[in-house]
């Protein structure tokens, strides 16, 4: 009987969760362009949750989470190949802008960096994440992982497709290029921090230690960083073709920070290495003269 009422919950929180997704991708498509009645942006969020679906059934019959961030990354690759689609008018002209092919551009190379990135590192790491387990082996709280993170991808993912499925189309000025420059920044901060922390774990001279080299020596999650502000420049270079109900995705950058800094980010990770380096003196002091996120010298 317990087991039941945890897979009924189960099961709700994937219920409310596609609500959630569906009504959010909705409103911030709703003064879009549409298919049949539909907002753009909805049928991207539905395709969302078709691929996560459809990638959690082998996932729970092999138990195992090798696959789920590669999908995560698939994901957006999807919502993206569909919004420009969907907004192009075939034989007529395109109605995809610079703004939009660019921004296009942006999350397709991001989504498939990170994508490799991270599935060759949980490759060599054994096909093995530990938040997932508790969860893979109970396929209904295995099947809520897949559908928040659905959520978490037309969430975060939704500026961009507002821009691309966006009905009016604006000349570009300086937003455009001041989000442009956000991006490349943050995506670059990313992107280096990634290979720092991949090369110092290379190092057979640094297995056991903690990295405090290059970016990590100004922050203690410079890559968290760089996605927070990569994201925060798709929503600058948004913000001249939101209007009404499309307003919400300026949610988006504050739903990222949530997530990294709050919920599986920093906050599993400080878990992780507390348990590794508590103790250690070194870490302590690192603790408490490098920023959390946002890269500074540190302090003195």
């Amino acid at each position: 009987m317990a087991n039941l009422k945890k897979s009924l919950r189960s099961f709700g929180v994937v219920i409310f969760a596609t609500a959630l997704g569906l009504g959010f991708a909705w409103l911030a498509g709703s003064t879009g362009q549409d298919l049949a009645g539909i907002p753009v942006l909805a049928v991207c969020a539905i395709m969302a949750f078709a691929v996560n679906w459809i990638a959690f059934v082998p996932a729970a019959i092999a138990q195992t989470e090798k696959f789920y961030d590669l999908i995560g990354s698939l994901t957006y690759i999807t919502m993206i190949a569909v919004a420009c689609l969907l907004s192009h008018d075939f034989g007529l002209g395109t109605k995809l802008d610079t703004r939009a092919i660019v921004v296009a551009i942006m999350v397709v190379v991001w989504a498939a960096r990170l994508g490799t990135f991270l599935f060759i590192r949980i490759s060599n790491d054994g096909g093995r994440d530990s938040r997932f387990d508790k969860i893979k082996v109970n396929p209904p709280r295995f099947l809520v992982a897949w559908t928040l993170q659905a959520v978490w991808t037309i969430i975060t993912a939704s500026a961009a497709l507002a821009i691309i499925t966006a009905s009016d189309r604006v000349p570009l000025g300086v937003f455009f290029w001041l989000g442009a420059a956000i991006w490349v920044v943050g995506f670059g901060i990313e992107v280096v921090a990634d290979k720092q922390k991949s090369a110092f774990k290379a190092d057979p001279a640094n297995k056991g230690k903690f990295i405090n080299v290059g970016l990590w020596r100004w922050s203690q999650h410079p890559n968290y960083f760089g996605e927070i502000m990569l994201w925060t420049g798709v929503v600058v270079m948004a913000l001249p073709v939101l209007s009404g109900w499309s307003f919400v995705v300026l949610s988006s950058p504050v739903f990222i920070y949530l997530l990294l800094t709050k919920i599986s980010g920093i906050n599993l990770q400080e878990q992780s290495s507390k348990s590794k380096w508590g103790d250690d003196p070194a870490y302590q002091e690192y603790r408490r003269k490098t920023p959390k996120l946002v890269p500074m010298p540190p302090r003195s």
